[in-house]
């Protein structure tokens, strides 16, 4: 029995999710019971009716029109894909899934994360979703970075870019010395 290719079944859920826009072609790609677990604001869903649900009304309809992944580097397991990508958009619409119950700033908004995503056999089971909220509190401006240790659209430009400076929160690192 050959082992389902994981990258083109990633890639053919995330198709449906911002290309074809298409609940159901989504929920098609998963397990009878999935579940989906944007961590910072704590949005998915658990189970098939959940889900669909919130894939329908509060993730595929609310992503603004030049919403893009930007990808960065991928890991593939026996049955996980770790993939880390740049989310970038306009904030034009109410993200519901990303900035529940924040309207629209017309902001422009750059977030590095990761997504986790579990299969079991050619099927997604599970999505784990990680970003920074701060930066992206920060971008839209909710919350003003002054005296925290917080960054916005820098701490995109830096997972993309290596050759960006370092430790630019840290207010103590120039007084450090490189070690002898």
């Amino acid at each position: 029995m050959s082992k389902p290719n994981l990258v083109e079944l990633w890639e053919g859920h995330c198709r449906c999710e911002f290309e074809t826009r298409d609940a159901n072609a989504t929920m098609a790609t998963m397990v009878p019971e999935p579940y989906v677990n944007h961590i910072p604001t704590m949005t998915g869903g658990v189970g098939h009716e959940e889900l669909k649900r919130f894939y329908a009304d509060h993730f595929i309809p609310v992503n603004p029109p030049d919403f893009g992944l930007l990808p960065i580097s991928r890991t593939v397991g026996e049955d996980t894909i770790v993939d880390e990508f740049i989310c970038q958009f306009t904030h034009t619409t109410e993200i519901d899934w990303l900035l529940p119950g924040v309207p629209p700033t017309g902001r422009a908004v750059e977030i590095p994360m990761v997504a986790i995503v579990k299969f079991v056999g050619d099927k997604v089971a599970h999505e784990h979703i990680y970003w920074d909220q701060a930066s992206v509190l920060t971008q839209i401006g909710l919350l003003d970075p002054t005296g925290l240790p917080v960054a916005g659209v820098e701490t995109s430009h830096k997972v993309a870019d290596k050759s960006l400076p370092s430790n630019t929160l840290m207010k103590r690192w120039q007084e450090s010395t490189v070690p002898v």
